[in-house]
């Protein structure tokens, strides 16, 4: 008997996958358990593995983007297979007919009491036939799909539609641009998924949301001390190294205590405050961006926080982060000062309301009491959503951030 190996659903408005790499060559033998092929969406690796025995033939090849649902390798449990790379099938498989994934159902938000009132008043098929995409789209913007004619088949409202219906219409019709064709020199590389949802999430941060940074400084000698007092004893005991970024985690923590609305965000007509902090840390990988969250931080010491990073970075690097990794974070924070940056305006990452930037540490001569002093000073960026956010609650938040970070003996900090 012939089983297909199909694309799985990664997300709810996911609906495409790139193929990173088979662990398995064609015609090899497999067995339940085994891995068979890394998968990419736009927000994370999956890794699929056999469920039958059997001879793997694959019928996708590495680096290609496909539908979510396509098949891409049929295992024959009808042929043992040859073991270890380079082996061929007997014969070319043909694929079983796959059934095409059912879309998961839209969570329940108040977007969605939108949706259901938009359905209700003669706009049925429109709401009811929307793919997962359009729905999710719908639920982050908020948009009273009874106001929303839909374009698609049938009516269906369509993700066109929704930045139609949002966006005032262009002063001039857009005309596509053919790609350039290439240069001695040059070389085209078609852009990888999660890439383009790197762009289109920053795109819609700025297009959606009225972004403003303010800016402080910090004189980082405090933090710097207490750190180099206790680091070695620190890693002996724990395991982990005691970063910077537990001081800043806790140091937000406590000033978002303060101005609930850095941690809250705009949801249609409603503001949704949060009474937890879910820390989103940005890491750098050679993907790109990512942003894993470090959930229930407001509940956590210098300990947990440490090895919670640690594990959410490790992961983030070897590409092991799943969807619910880097899901349902409230504030983020994202260390520039790791790359040499002085100075930058981060981007908000939707739908959360405001992003802290850290930077480089530099020694600077600084008037303290009336004198000259050189001291380790590191420029804090706040970006926040200036329709939730005023600047006193953004300037405030930061200089609470800052006197915890000179003073972090308030932060509590339970290795001393």
């Amino acid at each position: 008997m012939k089983h297909n190996v199909v694309a799985p659903a990664v997300g709810e408005s996911i609906t495409e996958v790139s193929i990173l790499k088979w662990a398995k060559a064609n015609g090899e033998a497999v067995k339940p358990g085994d891995l068979l092929i890394e998968i990419e969406s736009d927000k994370a690796t999956v890794e699929v593995v056999a469920e039958f025995n059997g001879a793997l033939s694959i019928l996708k090849q590495a680096g290609e983007t496909i539908p979510v649902g396509t098949v891409l390798g049929v295992i024959d449990d009808a042929v043992q297979g040859k073991v270890g790379a380079g082996a061929t099938a007997a014969g070319a498989a043909k694929p079983v007919p796959a059934a095409a994934p059912s879309p998961s159902p839209l969570p329940a938000s108040p977007a969605m009491a939108t949706a259901s009132m938009g359905a209700s008043a003669g706009g049925g098929m429109a709401v009811a036939g929307m793919g997962p995409a359009a729905r999710k789209m719908a639920a982050d913007m908020g948009t009273d799909l009874s106001r929303v004619s839909g374009t698609g088949k049938d009516g269906r409202i369509t993700k066109g539609d929704l930045l139609g219906a949002t966006q005032p219409a262009p002063a001039a019709r857009t005309v596509a641009v053919p790609a350039m064709p290439t240069q001695p020199g040059e070389r085209r590389v078609p852009m990888k998924s999660i890439r383009r949802r790197i762009a289109e999430r920053l795109l819609e941060a700025q297009s959606n949301a009225a972004i403003l940074t303010t800016f402080n400084e910090v004189n980082m000698k405090p933090v710097m001390d207490l750190r180099n007092k206790h680091k070695d004893a620190f890693k002996a005991k724990h395991g982990v190294t005691l970063s910077f970024m537990s001081f800043f985690t806790r140091a937000c923590v406590e000033a978002l205590k303060q101005i609930p609305e850095v941690n809250a965000y705009i949801d249609g007509g409603d503001v949704l405050y949060h009474d937890y902090v879910n820390m989103g840390i940005a890491v750098g990988t050679d993907r790109g961006l990512v942003v894993p969250v470090l959930r229930g931080a407001e509940n956590m010491g210098f300990v947990a926080i440490e090895k919670g990073i640690n594990e959410l970075a490790t992961k983030a690097r070897t590409g092991k982060l799943g969807i619910a990794d880097m899901s349902g974070g409230t504030f983020t924070i994202s260390n520039g000062g790791t790359y040499g940056s002085m100075m930058s305006t981060p981007i908000l990452n939707p739908p959360q309301s405001a992003i802290l930037g850290m930077h480089n540490i530099i020694e600077r001569p600084m008037a303290v009491n009336g004198q000259v002093v050189i001291l380790p000073m590191m420029y804090l960026a706040l970006s926040y959503d200036h329709r939730l956010i005023d600047g006193k609650e953004a300037v405030t938040f930061l200089v609470n951030v800052r006197q915890l970070l000179e003073s972090p003996e308030k932060l509590k900090p339970d290795f001393v």
